[in-house]
C-alpha cells in the first residue's frame, strides 16, 4: 500500500525521501493503534448520531476498524511503508477497504485533535497496568517480611550503624513509598481523563457532533474546556513520566540496597540464581545483574522527563511539530517502569535474608 498524505491538497512537489523518514512518527506511534481504532469506531457512532453518516455506512466503517485491528495484532504491519503515523496508515487501510467512504471517518477531526485523544486512551489503560505492577511488588515485599518477621538487622543513618531494626521494617518503607507511587498515577490519570476531540486543528469543528456521547462511550469523564489548550496540552504527558521517574527512583534505592546488602562484606542477602549472572573469567562469581540494572535505569527515566520538558518551553500555542517529540520518551518511560516493577517483584520473591 502506498503512502499517500492527509494534507497534500496544495502540494505538487514529492516530498523528499530524507523528510519522509525524519518526519515520520510509524515506526514508534503505532503502538497506539488499539486506541486510535477504539476512538475511529466511537466517532463513527457519533457521525451517525449527526446525520454524516447512513447506518449501513457506520456497521462498514465499524467491521473494517475492527478488521484492521486483528491484522495489525496479528503483525500484519509495515512499519516502513511512508505512512507518517499510525493515524494516516489506520485511515489509508479503511479507505482500501471500503473505498471512499473511509475518509467520511476524517471528518470533523485532525489529527492534531485525535493524536491527544489517543494518546491520553492509551496512557489510561497504561496506568491500570502499572498500577497492577505496583501491587504486585508491594505484595512481594510484604510477603518477605512476613517471611523473615523476627529477623534483626542493622538501621543505617550516613550508612554507619545507628539503630536495630527488624528487616520487615525495613522492607515496609518501600511499601510506603510505593503507595506514593500508586496515589501519584492515580492523580494523573484522573487530570487526564478530559476528551480534547471536536477541537480539530486548533479551532473546533463547524460538524453538529455529539462530544457528551463521544465521551461516554470512549469513558471520559469530562470535556476539554478550550480547543487551543486541548490540542496543546501535555501536562498529562509530563505528569506520567514525572511519577514513572519516581518510581524509577524508589525501587533505585531499593535496588541499591539489595546490591550493597549482596556483597561479602554485608552478606545480608542471597540473590537467587534465576535473578543472577556469572562471569567468563571468574566462576565464582554471582552477580546481582538485575538489581544493577534497575538502579542503572533511573538514570533514563530522569533524561525522558528532561526532554520533554525542554521540548515544550516556550512553545506557542497551539500544536507544533515539536510535540511529536514526547512520544518516544513516554513509550521508553512506560516500558523501563513496568519491566523494572516486574524484576524487582521475581528478585524480592526469590531473595534470601541470611540470618545466622
Amino acid at each position: 500500500m502506498m503512502a499517500g498524505k492527509l494534507w497534500g491538497g496544495r502540494f505538487r512537489k514529492k516530498t523528499d525521501e530524507l523528510m519522509e523518514d525524519f518526519s515520520s512518527s510509524l515506526p514508534f506511534d503505532w503502538r497506539l493503534y488499539r486506541a486510535d481504532i477504539k476512538a475511529g469506531i466511537a466517532h463513527a457512532r457519533i457521525l451517525r448520531e449527526g446525520g454524516y453518516l447512513t447506518a449501513g455506512e457506520r456497521d462498514r466503517i465499524i467491521r473494517a476498524l475492527q478488521e484492521i485491528e486483528k491484522e495489525i495484532a496479528a503483525g500484519k504491519l509495515d512499519l516502513n511503508s511512508g505512512y507518517e503515523d499510525i493515524h494516516s496508515l489506520i485511515l489509508a487501510m479503511l479507505s482500501e477497504k471500503t473505498g471512499v467512504l473511509g475518509e467520511k471517518l476524517h471528518a470533523g477531526r485532525s489529527r492534531n485533535d485525535l493524536v491527544v485523544l489517543d494518546t491520553r486512551i492509551y496512557l489510561k489503560e497504561e496506568i491500570n497496568g502499572l498500577i497492577e505492577l505496583i501491587r504486585g511488588l508491594q505484595s512481594a515485599l510484604v510477603e518477605k517480611g512476613i517471611e523473615y518477621r523476627d529477623l534483626i538487622m542493622p538501621g543505617y543513618t550516613h550508612l554507619q550503624h545507628a539503630q536495630s531494626v527488624l528487616v520487615p521494617h525495613h522492607l515496609l518503607a518501600y511499601v510506603e513509598m510505593l503507595a506514593r507511587d500508586r496515589s501519584r498515577l492515580e492523580d494523573a490519570r484522573k487530570r487526564m481523563d478530559i476528551l480534547p476531540a471536536g477541537s480539530a486543528a486548533m479551532g473546533g469543528s463547524n460538524l453538529k457532533l455529539d462530544q457528551k456521547l463521544l465521551a461516554k462511550l470512549l469513558e471520559f469523564k469530562g470535556l476539554a474546556s478550550n480547543s487551543l489548550d486541548a490540542v496543546g496540552d501535555r501536562d498529562f504527558i509530563v505528569e506520567t513520566i514525572s511519577a514513572l521517574a519516581l518510581i524509577g527512583m524508589h525501587i533505585s534505592r531499593l535496588a541499591g540496597e539489595l546490591v550493597l546488602w549482596s556483597t561479602f562484606e554485608f552478606n545480608f542477602v542471597e540473590f537467587d540464581e534465576a535473578y543472577s549472572t556469572g562471569s567468563s573469567f571468574l566462576p565464582q562469581k554471582k552477580n546481582p545483574d538485575p538489581a544493577e540494572l534497575v538502579r542503572g535505569k533511573a538514570g533514563r527515566l530522569y533524561g525522558n522527563l528532561l526532554s520533554v520538558l525542554v521540548a515544550l518551553k516556550g512553545l506557542p500555542l497551539a500544536y507544533n511539530r515539536d510535540l511529536q517529540e514526547d512520544k518516544e520518551p513516554l513509550f521508553d518511560s512506560l516500558d523501563t517502569v513496568r519491566d523494572s516493577l516486574a524484576i524487582m517483584a521475581g528478585v524480592i520473591g526469590t531473595i534470601k535474608f541470611n540470618a545466622g
